[in-house]
């Protein structure tokens, strides 16, 4: 029966008809819904693993003992799963494995838009990069046997667009379950200098065969227009602008795997067409294969290295008719990502921002305390960094005014990267104050579980990281909790951590406003006889405050009571209505 599906919820689909029995995962978007849809069907073993390496060393495990597995990541998150990654194409698997990889050009939720295709490459192993839901499930499926076939883990490159848009897809029934015995094998599996010697070999052997394999596969496909003089060569989204644009003129050399790419297949295409052209977003990497070959090509010559491209880009480039869409007739206000009403990061921020320091920031929706009107965060370099990069900060300049610098990160980034960073501060003693912002979810990315939730990606009970033992536990003896709703509390124990000589950190409590279980309070009012128009509670930057007619206004559709703007109004104009009918009872 023919369904619509999102991309990443047909790549779940496909990892379950091909066999796959357990996938490991870390939140990132646009990647988060394949584990999310997998974990879906009790069929398979899912999880949430505190970051990408452990992930991919999880479900090389699980291929080590005979079962089918997968992990999946953002683009940046394959940086972290780097290290096992590229061990993983010495010694192969025993049952098929495959990376979901999902970039995401034009940096919707990232930041970077690094092309993955490098890494197939760098580590030598097989890429498929569907075009549509249809072929995310069917390359999904097909690229366990593919695994087993090269003996090697296998990369399934998604991106934005495809992992979200939805097109039509045929599920069919799931391949027979079976486990393969695992075999006791040392000099394929313990990768030492002299067992590791012997498998390179096997993996250039291995690179020769799939490149074979690429000149005649299906994955891969020629689309002729019978008398066109251009042919384009283009991969996963691409394709589909092409095909949209300029289908019905030109032939089209339409690449599922990705890599190895082919040889003579790409030339005996370019034989065909007068004018070649290479259509692929981001970096030129079937470009450069091109010209390695000796091929007249045009690529980046045309399309820009730089974000998404369009079936208007591609037109343009191509000499296809050119749709420039709709405009309004007056400029619409850009309307830049806020921090939710209630956002338990704000009073903390408001803390930071009213005492000038200098904030090593992190990765997760707190990132917004960098906008106005708090401008509170300095720099965010990547998972963990803020941590390890305050540590290096004060270490700097501790022979002057180290006491001004703190780092932030999320509960959810903190177990990811960040612990080792605090062992770092801890060991090599640097006079640094670690504020961990515990809202008790992974929010940036739709609100999963992580270790310190004490729930799983079921929401079943799980083990649950007691943070302040923990960072006891790794040699930080001052450890402060604080509701950053009490603004008075967070000033005075920032101030206090901020002064104090050594390591420390602060832990900013409150579950986000937005889960289920969260009790929101009564919204709050403005009494416009008492406001003075100081402004001073739109330095929160909160939505559901404006400033309309000349006074204070509190839009109760958002308003969730925090009551942090009331603790910054000096005349009482903002006031809590549930509190004074409890006093006139």
């Amino acid at each position: 029966m023919k369904k619509l599906m999102i991309g990443n919820e047909a790549v779940a689909r496909g990892l379950f008809e091909g066999g796959c029995r357990f996938v490991s995962s870390y939140p990132g978007t646009p990647s988060t819904e394949i584990t999310e849809f997998a974990a879906k069907n009790d069929a398979m073993t899912c999880e949430w693993a505190p970051n990408e390496k452990v992930a991919c060393e999880a479900a090389f495990g699980a291929s080590l003992a005979g079962v089918r597995s997968a992990c999946a990541m953002k683009h940046v998150g394959l940086n972290v799963a780097a290290d096992p990654l590229f061990t993983l194409s010495y010694t192969g698997v025993n049952a098929g494995m495959v990376i979901c990889v999902a970039d995401d050009p034009a940096m919707h939720s990232s930041q970077n838009e690094q092309d993955s295709r490098h890494y197939a490459i760098a580590a030598k192993v097989p890429m498929l990069e569907p075009a549509d839901s249809a072929e995310a499930l069917d390359f999904a499926r097909r690229a366990y046997a593919l695994s087993e076939e090269f003996d090697t883990v296998v990369l399934l490159r998604m991106c934005t667009r495809i992992a979200h848009s939805q097109s039509i897809v045929e599920p069919g029934e799931p391949l027979p379950l079976f486990d393969k015995p695992y075999i006791k094998n040392p000099e394929k599996y313990i990768m030492m200098p002299a067992f590791a010697k012997k498998r390179h070999p096997i993996v250039e052997e291995r690179t020769e065969r799939l490149t074979a394999f690429a000149e005649t596969c299906d994955f891969n496909r020629e689309e002729l227009v019978a008398g066109a003089k251009i042919g384009v060569i283009a991969s996963g989204t691409a394709y589909q602008y092409v095909k949209e644009a300029v289908g019905e003129r030109v032939s089209i050399l339409k690449l599922g795997l990705v890599n190895p790419l082919p040889v003579e297949r790409i030339r005996r295409f370019a034989a065909s067409v007068e004018r070649l052209v290479v259509c692929e977003e981001l970096d030129p990497v079937l470009e450069t294969h091109c010209r390695a070959l000796g091929l007249s090509v045009e690529g980046k010559s045309l399309f820009s290295l730089i974000g998404e491209f369009s079936q208007s880009v591609v037109a343009k480039a191509l000499g296809g008719e050119v749709h420039e869409g709709y405009s309004l007739d007056e400029a619409v206000p850009v309307r830049p990502p806020v921090r939710c009403a209630g956002c338990p990061r704000r009073g903390l921020y408001c803390s930071l921002a009213k005492n000038k320091v200098t904030v090593i920031g992190d990765i997760g929706c707190y990132t917004l305390g960098a906008q106005a009107p708090l401008f509170a965060v300095d720099t965010t370099l990547c998972m963990g960094a803020s941590v390890s990069g305050l540590h290096g900060f004060n270490k700097a300049v501790e022979n002057r005014d180290a006491g001004k610098t703190a780092a932030v990160i999320g509960d959810s980034t903190f177990m990811h990267s960040g612990i080792t960073g605090l062992v770092n501060i801890s060991y090599n003693a640097s006079n640094s104050t670690v504020i961990i912002l515990d809202n008790s979810i992974t929010g940036m990315t739709g609100h999963q579980q992580n270790p310190t939730t004490g729930y799983n990606i079921k929401g079943d009970p799980a083990a649950k990281v007691d943070l302040e033992t923990l960072c006891r536990a790794v040699g930080i003896e001052r450890v402060r909790v604080v509701d950053p709703y009490d603004l008075e509390a967070c000033d005075r124990v920032l101030k206090e951590e901020l002064a104090y000589p050594g390591p420390s950190v602060i832990i900013s409590r409150r579950p986000c406003v937005l889960l289920k279980y969260v009790k929101t309070a009564p919204p709050l009012t403005v009494d416009p006889d008492r406001c003075r128009t100081c402004k001073a509670c739109m330095k929160l930057g909160c939505p559901a405050l404006s400033i309309r007619d000349g006074k204070a206004k509190i839009d109760a559709t958002l308003c969730v009571g925090c009551g942090v703007c009331e603790q910054l109004c000096r005349f009482d104009a903002i006031q809590n209505r549930s509190a004074d009918k409890k006093e006139a009872l």
